[in-house]
């Protein structure tokens, strides 16, 4: 995991990853980025220098001493947790990494350099927390407000990437610059008119075309900044291809899309279908899943099925009916079964009458009861869905 350490608790056998300080010019320092500290005659020179912190990477090296690190907040625990235990660790997560990014588009806008220590504390963080639940920080990052939408849109892709890149096999390596690039995708969305992404209404054919402008301008500002890998670039500049070749910019289509980009693609739709926008209300995660089902060439097959595997195909917070006639919000998924998730029920559909909620596993034969359709709480006037799983409410 990512640590950041004072240089005076660096010792030999310790992986260094970054060091805070520029170093873009200076040859000695670009030498040790990322590599093992094994010289003492090295270790002697950083702590001499004018260097006062690093990251250190203690899945490939040394852990700082035990008492120092049991002084710390323990944020890197990945010890699996109940759904509710972990929405807790996910709200303030949350909380940080909105203010994480409204600092780093702001920054970007202005033309300023990014601070990517901050990007990949946070980026671990949302990682550790999909480890310890993978659901929670996901499904609680749906229930962002209208008005915070371009902010953290870049939290729940980041969360989604991660999610899905595990979900798909690939090294750790790999899963961390996944959850950078959804982090980072929609930075060039900083450079367009906020009439234009603020409109509650259609937007023009001009309007629309400059909103297609976004993934370009977020290429223009990651190049200049010469912080990020071809990666988090070929995310942010192709996450609106589509599988069939009628997306932007450039209408690339299939394998000419890198599978980082499909990652994309979907976790960046997914999250704008089910999100509340100034233009529209966002859809019932379920039924976001099923529509996006149907879109036939948006998407690659292998990576969608991936991604609903990562999800769920009644996500955690989905309003659903069951065949005893009861209505219930998912809680938990069933890795065995997508389709036999653990559901509190808390009302009659037949009566409409509330009754004390409790949880129903559906992969238990007692239970002798199946989801027999998606739910909208609107057309049940139920506006607490969210406080029945996660304990709040939007925003």
């Amino acid at each position: 995991m990512l640590r950041k350490i004072s240089v005076s608790e660096l010792s030999l056998g310790m992986h260094i990853h970054k060091f805070c300080r520029p170093w873009v010019n200076d040859p000695f320092w670009i030498s040790q980025v990322e590599v093992v500290l094994q010289d003492i005659e090295v270790l002697k020179r950083i702590q001499q220098s004018d260097t006062e912190e690093v990251w250190i990477d203690t899945r490939r090296g040394k852990a700082p001493d035990e008492r120092a690190v049991s002084e710390m907040p323990v944020e890197d625990d990945t010890t699996p947790v109940c759904l509710e235990k972990e929405v807790q660790r996910a709200r303030l997560i949350c909380g940080k990494a909105k203010d994480v990014v409204m600092t780093m588009f702001s920054e970007a806008k202005m033309g300023r350099a990014m601070n990517m220590d901050d990007v990949d504390l946070l980026v671990e963080e949302i990682s550790n927390s999909i480890l310890r639940h993978p659901h929670a920080l996901i499904s609680l990052s749906r229930l962002k407000t209208s008005d915070e939408y371009t902010y953290m849109h870049s939290v729940s892709v980041c969360a989604l990437m991660v999610s899905l890149a595990r979900r798909m096999g690939m090294p750790d390596e790999q899963v961390r610059e996944a959850g950078v690039a959804g982090l980072m995708h929609d930075v060039g969305k900083m450079m367009i008119d906020p009439l234009i992404l603020n409109k509650p209404g259609r937007l023009t054919t001009e309007e629309f075309t400059a909103m297609k402008y976004h993934p370009e301008a977020g290429l223009k500002i990651l190049e200049e900044s010469q912080q990020v890998n071809a990666i988090v670039l070929d995310v942010c500049l192709h996450h609106h291809e589509k599988f069939d070749g009628s997306g932007y910019p450039h209408g690339l289509k299939g394998n000419e899309i890198s599978i980082f980009a499909r990652m994309g693609a979907v976790c960046d739709v997914y999250d704008a279908v089910t999100s509340d926008r100034p233009y529209k209300k966002g859809w019932g995660a379920a039924h976001s899943i099923r529509e996006m089902a149907s879109w036939k060439g948006h998407f690659d097959d292998l990576v969608f099925q991936s991604f609903v595997k990562a999800v769920g195909i009644y996500p955690v917070g989905a309003l659903v009916r069951l065949r005893s006639g009861h209505l219930g919000v998912v809680v938990e998924q069933n890795d065995e079964s997508l389709l036999l998730p653990r559901v509190k029920v808390f009302m009659s559909a037949r009566t409409r009458k509330r009754f004390k909620p409790h949880i129903v596993d559906l992969t238990h034969q007692h239970d002798r009861d199946a989801i027999v359709k998606i739910e909208s709480a609107e057309d049940w006037d139920l506006n607490d869905i969210d406080e029945l799983w996660a304990g709040c409410k939007a925003g």
